[in-house]
């Protein structure tokens, strides 16, 4: 514990206590309960179908005068516009017609719909009473195409403005996609590695780790003078005549596979070696000298022994691609872009730290649930070994 104590230390204020913050805020909520704590009593047993009392509309005018020039009001209008859009242009357009002179609930009431008429509507007032406590699934739900409707069930978002689904799929089939490329690709190189002599395979092991000594942005920047129309791959490929016309290697699906295959092979490749390093060849030569085809020697008997590499690489690469934010935005399009570079919107562009943080949790969550599912196959695997 004294040798380890530091590290973990370390950890847990370095890594753990900051992720673990920010993943709060994906259900942290305290705009509404903050800034409008009387609006929120009034409306605690009101059901959502029928008008708002009158009380709520006298409510709400008190609590927005005294939010008044106040960062908690620009806050609240934010909060509540990611709900309803135009529900910020709604609650500035009353602000500055406060003070309300109002003494009792119909005079408020008044009030606020000769300020605006949509003070009358309840999908406003329920986007308010759904906020009635300090954390709400509305980040979480959002990220996943859900909504609370103004009953407070959960249904789903309409089809053209849900979009973050789809977004998921794609990451997920992307990495998927890299992570089988780099498996068959990694797994003869690994293979042909083992077959060297020990100083030709440290020579062949530098230039396969030659890529972690170069930077991603400058990988990606060779990528791009390689791929484009006049790059280096087209302009070969028309000159052995295998093509007419230049080939759309970038900006698309195509030119991020081919840059996360290459920037992600050496993880696969390393797992792989270390495995295949310790498989001594004399089984497949004895099953060879037993009559077996070596094909067939080589998938039943060197193959299964291989598999411990298989997983490790398939995981190590498939989590890093799931991650993976600056490829896509470089070399893809619009329609190639993974949930990592809307975390980045969301936190560089809106600010919007709940929908980045409830995006990073559901993305940390899906992981975990494939690291699991990988932990209980090969553990399987190694039971029936």
């Amino acid at each position: 514990m004294i040798l380890v104590g530091p590290l973990a230390l370390f950890l847990l204020i370095i890594f753990v206590i900051p992720i673990g913050s920010l993943l709060t805020r994906a259900i942290d909520n305290p705009e509404v309960i903050q800034t409008l704590p009387t609006t929120l009593k009034a409306l605690q047993h009101w059901d959502r179908k029928s008008t708002p009392p009158d009380t709520a509309y006298l409510a709400l005018s008190q609590d927005l005068t005294k939010a008044k020039n106040s960062p908690s009001a620009g806050e609240l209008a934010r909060r509540l516009n990611y709900e309803i859009p135009g529900y910020r242009s709604l609650l500035f357009k009353t602000l500055r017609r406060t003070p309300i002179q109002a003494t009792d609930g119909p005079a408020a009431r008044d009030a606020l719909l000769a300020i605006d008429k949509r003070w009358s509507e309840l999908p406003y007032w329920a986007a308010i009473a759904n906020n009635d406590k300090s954390w709400s699934p509305y980040y979480l739900l959002a990220s996943l195409d859900l909504k609370l409707n103004s009953k407070g069930d959960v249904t789903s978002v309409p089809p053209d403005t849900s979009a973050f689904r789809a977004i998921f799929s794609r990451t997920f089939v992307i990495s998927l996609v890299v992570t089988l490329v780099t498996l068959l690709l990694g797994y003869p190189l690994s293979y042909w590695i083992t077959r060297l002599s020990k100083r030709r395979a440290n020579l062949v092991l530098i230039c396969i780790l030659i890529p972690f000594w170069t930077s991603i942005l400058v990988r990606i920047a060779a990528w791009v003078v390689l791929l484009q129309r006049e790059g280096l791959v087209n302009s070969a490929l028309m000159h052995l005549g295998l093509i007419s016309e230049p080939l759309p290697l970038l900006f698309n699906r195509l030119g991020v596979y081919i840059a996360m295959v290459h920037i992600l092979l050496p993880f696969m490749v390393l797992p792989l070696y270390s495995v295949m390093q310790s498989v001594p060849p004399t089984y497949q030569r004895a099953a060879i000298s037993l009559g077996s085809h070596p094909f067939a020697a080589f998938w039943r008997v060197y193959v299964p022994q291989t598999y411990p590499g298989i997983g490790a690489g398939s995981l190590l690469v498939f989590i890093i691609a799931v991650g993976y934010y600056i490829t896509p935005a470089l070399l893809g399009g619009a329609g190639d872009q993974m949930i990592s570079y809307y975390v980045a919107y969301f936190t560089n562009q809106t600010t919007n730290w709940g929908m980045a943080s409830a995006l990073g949790l559901i993305l940390l969550v899906g992981t975990l649930l494939l690291y699991s599912l990988y932990r209980k196959i090969s553990g399987k695997e190694l039971t029936l070994g």
